[in-house]
């Protein structure tokens, strides 16, 4: 027997008309309200003098890492067949492709430009959300860069506080959030792009509270997608439609004011857990951007510590494919749930898989881009070596971590510990490090001339008078 509309206002307490007008009755709404506009004050409120050196100079770190993948992915066929689709829609042609002489108006030039830093699976990663925080932010500033003057240090304020938002959001949802199937870099990262693109429009405290609504709104991108092209879609459109928020916003386009934490808002949608102390908590004491990891290897991040192993048994022992008769892994539960392709016939679904990864490190014994091409997953004596692989669960073995051991034909084994992988927190790439790797990326695109010229722009960010200086610099004479 269904409840009349009269009947469960009385019994609940609404006030009548109250469902009409969209509003939740009083025994529904979030005992966490506040948080929305809690961030947007932060944001809005916050001052380049309040950010400690070692944010800006993680910052800075994070934005040679992110131009690099840029630059990376510029020429592959997922940002080809992006601008193949999209490039005759483009407004005004004001702001750069990275890495290309195209240019685009800046929604599509966010899109293209955040599709291209994450397609190699190469970019930053917060590991206490496993979001790629650089790609949904950088490509608005940049974009927002080239349309009107922005100093390095106005740059990197806004990039940083953009962070602070996606990762704070993203740590009160995560894991659930992530467990439900959402991609945490494109559906967390639309805030951080609202919330760096409304500091530089220079939004009120409620222009920024409905940013961040429009964001939520917006919020979106699905693991199913993992090892196809839509996977950069993910912190691409983030990008687009944070900064479409923050242009709404700023002529006063309304959305809820208790978007992050409202009964129907996206905490609670979208995750089946919440902790909203993490989204508040410190906030403006630590920053989330001085947590931020470099990847060594342009695949998924779980399956680094594998990577790692292989490539020091090969080295360590000398091992040729013949003296290997099966390699055995024990990994952390998300490495099978994320990686766990057995055979993987295109090269973006190689980054998703273990056993092609342990395959290829031990063969090679280096793991970089032309290891993960089409070719490279059908190459007869990796598939060979891979099915050879096995992986077991151990929810004993964090996610920075593995037990490998390799059996040779003779019988003996061989085995390596890592307990913390090469990239992570206790084991960071150094600036030296991170220049190899953008060097790695640029060569064939830029000359040598050039690519210094970037990093240097690259590395002194904080200073630069104008930040557009960057998106220039990127593109090939």
């Amino acid at each position: 027997m269904s409840i009349s509309r009269r009947t469960f206002l009385k019994s609940s307490g609404a006030v009548p008309g109250a469902l009409s007008l969209g509003l939740a009755p009083p025994a529904l709404q979030s005992s966490a309200e506040g948080v929305s506009r809690l961030l947007a004050a932060f944001v809005v409120d916050s001052k380049w003098p309040d950010i400690p050196e070692d944010a800006r100079k993680e910052a800075a770190r994070a934005i040679v890492n992110w131009v690099g993948c840029a630059l990376g992915g510029a020429r592959h066929e997922t940002a080809e067949c992006a601008l193949e689709a999209l490039a005759g829609l483009s407004g005004p042609r004001t702001a750069t492709v990275l890495g290309r002489k195209d240019r685009l108006d800046i929604l599509h030039a966010s899109l293209l430009n955040g599709i291209t830093s994450h397609v190699l699976d190469f970019d930053d990663t917060h590991l206490a959300t496993i979001i790629h925080p650089a790609g949904p932010v950088a490509p608005v500033l940049l974009a927002l860069a080239e349309r009107k003057p922005l100093s390095g240090a106005d740059f990197l304020h806004a990039f940083i506080l953009g962070v602070e938002v996606e990762c704070r959001i993203g740590m009160g949802v995560y894991p659930s959030h992530y467990d439900r199937g959402y991609h945490i870099t494109g559906s967390a990262g639309v805030f951080g792009a609202a919330a760096a693109s409304g500091k530089v429009l220079g939004l009120d405290e409620r222009q920024m509270n409905w940013a961040l609504g429009i964001a939520a709104t917006q919020s979106s991108g699905l693991r199913e997608m993992f090892g196809t092209m839509c996977k950069a879609f993910h912190p691409g459109r983030a990008a687009q439609n944070g900064l479409t928020a923050a242009l709404l916003a700023a002529k006063n386009f309304t959305s809820s004011e208790q978007s992050v934490e409202a009964l129907r808002g996206f905490a609670h949608v979208l995750s089946g857990e919440r902790d909203f102390s993490k989204m508040t908590r410190g906030l403006g004491e630590t920053w989330e951007v001085t947590r931020n990891t470099y990847k060594p290897f342009p695949c998924g991040i779980v399956i680094h510590p594998t990577i790692d192993a292989c490539i020091q048994l090969r080295n360590e022992h000398s091992l040729r494919p013949s003296d290997i008769d099966r390699v055995e892994l024990r990994v952390h539960p998300l490495v099978l749930e994320l990686t766990g392709k057995k055979t993987p016939m295109k090269g973006l679904e190689g980054k998703f898989s273990v056993y092609h990864s342990a395959a290829v490190a031990l063969l090679r014994g280096v793991v970089g881009q032309k290891e993960y091409s089409d070719e490279a997953v059908r190459d007869r004596a990796v598939v060979a070596l891979r099915d050879r692989v096995t992986a077991t669960v151990d929810p004993s073995v964090r996610e920075e971590e593995v037990h490998a051991r390799v059996v040779l034909a003779s019988g003996r084994a061989v085995e390596k510990h890592i307990e913390h992988v090469v990239g992570s927190l206790e084991n960071p790439l150094t600036d030296r490090d991170l220049e190899t790797k953008f060097r790695g990326q640029a060569e064939g695109l830029l000359s040598e001339v050039e690519i210094r010229n970037l990093l240097s722009l690259c590395w002194s960010v904080a200073s630069i008078p104008d930040a557009a200086a960057i998106a220039k610099a990127s593109v090939p004479a």
